[in-house]
């Protein structure tokens, strides 16, 4: 019984993370179960529902749940918001081209839902030349610095925030860091960076029709929608 208690909760809790990410903007998915956790049992925890550290889900079980609630929510049309990401995301690259960019996370997956951005990886010693690069092309941002846990020592890294359609987020790393293997925090797995070239080529293979009709117009279906939001 207590394994199947466990299980219960580990669901609830996934679920309501889920909500909480996709409709209140929780953006981090540690802060998401533990409001997750403290909207279903209380500060003081439920003396009939108690739960133990152990019992909250993990990040790749709340990644489960809110793809499920996307789903649900959007139907069809998240993957016209898909769609249109990933054309976004390819236009960036092309013009990042001397970057060496990347991209990478829900956009490259294809679990995208409201309130997701486009994460792409750009390469460069000199972080002024990517900064003089997109004032000289009148492009908009944020800098931003950012620690993160690296191989056992904590590093800094460059983070320029673009406004557009979709918000898109540039990380900058060293020329040599391309040939270094990244894990997710959500899964541990290796983190895929996907190539312009290979993004074209996804966008063909799973929007064959959308693309064509891009292609043809240089139009993104229901972009107007998308900006509204």
């Amino acid at each position: 019984m207590r394994r199947q208690h466990t299980t219960e909760l580990r669901q609830l809790m996934a679920r309501e993370s889920a909500r909480l990410m996709y409709e209140e903007g929780v953006d981090q998915y540690f802060n998401a179960k533990r409001l997750a956790a403290k909207r279903i049992f209380g500060r003081g925890g439920d003396k009939k529902m108690r739960y133990r550290p152990q019992d909250l889900p993990s990040n790749g079980e709340i990644q489960d749940a809110l793809r499920q609630f996307v789903q649900f929510v959007e139907g069809e049309f998240s993957q016209q918001r898909l769609f249109a990401m990933r054309v976004i995301a390819l236009e960036t690259m092309n013009a990042l081209e001397p970057f060496h960019p990347r991209l990478i996370g829900s956009v490259s997956t294809g679990h995208v839902r409201r309130g997701s951005d486009i994460d792409i990886h750009v390469f460069i010693d000199n972080i002024e030349e990517i900064e003089n690069f997109m004032l000289q092309r009148g492009w908009r941002f944020k800098k931003r610095q950012v620690t993160i846990r690296v191989g056992g020592e904590y590093k800094e890294y460059l983070h320029l925030h673009c406004g557009h359609v979709f918000p898109i987020e540039l990380t900058v790393y060293p020329y040599y860091d391309m040939r270094v293997t990244q894990r997710s925090s959500t899964d541990g797995k290796p983190i895929m960076r996907v190539k312009s070239s290979a993004l074209e080529r996804l966008i063909a293979e799973e929007h064959s029709e959308e693309w064509m009709l891009y292609l043809a117009t240089g139009e993104i279906a229901r972009l107007e929608q998308f900006k509204a939001e």
